[in-house]
């Protein structure tokens, strides 16, 4: 018998930006936005060269003055990333922007001043071939909205965000990507599941205006798993007080937890308590920078004690189950190796390349995607498996 775990993505369309495609079944794109002034070319271009080192995928300026809207074409020259710009109130702005090379704007139609003026957006946009992101905010909901539901509630934000959809459709303007964006995780949660059952535009996710890291980072992945586990989300920007350079690896972290999006080796270790029986942080931290650079899909697991160890180094694609300074080697969910805790890093990194080789020679090593379904394992014990006892615990002949 095989188990496998179920997820359906939200089917989406396909929405071109730049040299990327969001939505449909390709990879959730991350994203961030920078902080200077935007007219302040050289700082702003430097934001942005340090995000795209960071793996940062798409990038977004404020565009509040019309010296902004002036230096676009030569921020999008000097950069690698596909460029959006950020508009607020000024539906001028938004024109003056799509005169210049843009691969997309962003706009929250509740605060640019009317229907006409957002059907002029939409019109110069489409004249244009440029994309936008609809950005429904709980912060800035329309009045009509707030006073209808009572409050900014997921229902009024998903109103707001259909009614410009069909405003966008009456255009024939069908380049969009929406957010339902709010500081509460229970409304980011529950306005992007309802938006779900009702639009198949692709969707920017995020917890905004989350705060300072680390807090920021943990109320993010409390508001945004539960949705990528629902199959949801397109793109996605983690918004951090400060330096916007750290969004980029707490969103790939998210991705990578949440197994939407896995792009390097996955490490698990167990917590620090009594029971342990090696140095166990010194052994990770010696894998961690081993391991840099890699971006094979393989999940590795260090255990330093003969409790949870061998169940946990069975389930995962190789994994090290310890004990008073030894321990085993687990591939695929059977021994292969004894090995003394002195050389654990170095027997680790011998069969992290046997497995990458073996996998690649059955054509199933990815990159960037999970190779194996790490929790469909068989039932059925394996033929070098550890024993278990009578009440199903797994025991490790070395270390009994």
């Amino acid at each position: 018998m095989t188990y496998k775990h179920t997820f359906h993505r939200h089917k989406t369309r396909e929405v071109q930006v730049g040299n990327l495609v969001i939505g449909g079944d390709n990879p959730i794109i991350v994203q961030s936005m920078t902080t200077p002034d935007t007219h302040n070319l050289e700082a702003t271009v430097a934001e942005i060269h340090r995000l795209e080192e960071a793996g940062c995928e798409l990038v977004r300026v404020t565009v509040p003055k019309p010296q902004d809207a002036a230096v676009l074409g030569e921020i999008k020259r000097r950069i690698k990333l596909p460029l959006i710009c950020d508009i607020h109130f000024d539906y001028k702005m938004a024109l003056a922007a799509l005169d210049h090379p843009v691969d997309k704007i962003r706009i929250n139609p509740g605060n640019i001043g009317g229907m006409d003026r957002f059907r002029q957006v939409l019109k110069k946009a489409k004249d244009k071939g440029i994309p936008m992101r609809i950005g429904v905010n709980a912060g800035s909901l329309e009045r009509e909205f707030a006073m209808k539901y009572g409050f900014p509630c997921p229902p009024a934000m998903v109103d707001s965000a259909l009614r410009y959809i069909e405003i966008a459709e009456s255009e024939g303007y069908h380049d969009m990507i929406v957010s339902l964006k709010s500081s509460d995780v229970l409304t980011v949660v529950e306005a992007y599941r309802l938006y779900a059952k009702q639009a198949d535009y692709p969707t920017h996710i995020g917890v905004t205006e989350a705060g300072k890291a680390p807090y920021a980072v943990t109320k993010s992945a409390c508001g945004l798993a539960p949705i990528l586990l629902d199959g949801i989300g397109d793109t996605i920007r983690i918004s951090l007080l400060g330096d916007p350079v750290p969004e980029i690896a707490a969103a790939f972290d998210i991705l990578q937890a949440t197994q939407r999006r896995v792009r390097k080796p996955e490490l698990i270790a167990c917590p620090t308590c009594g029971r342990l029986e090696i140095d166990l942080e010194d052994i990770i931290a010696k894998l961690e920078h081993r391991l840099a650079g890699k971006t094979t899909a393989i999940k590795i697991s260090v255990l330093g004690c003969v409790v949870n160890g061998p169940g946990e180094a069975r389930e995962a694609d190789l994994g090290i189950a310890a004990g008073k300074g030894k321990g085993v080697i687990f591939k695929r969910g059977e021994i292969v190796r004894n090995v003394l805790e002195k050389d654990m890093v170095e027997a680790l990194m011998e069969e992290i390349a046997k497995w990458e080789r073996e996998e690649a020679e059955k054509g199933t090593l990815k990159h960037g995607a999970p190779s194996i379904q790490a929790a469909a394992r068989e039932d059925e014990p394996h033929g070098n498996s550890a024993e278990q006892d009578d009440a199903g615990r797994i025991r490790l002949p070395m270390l009994n």
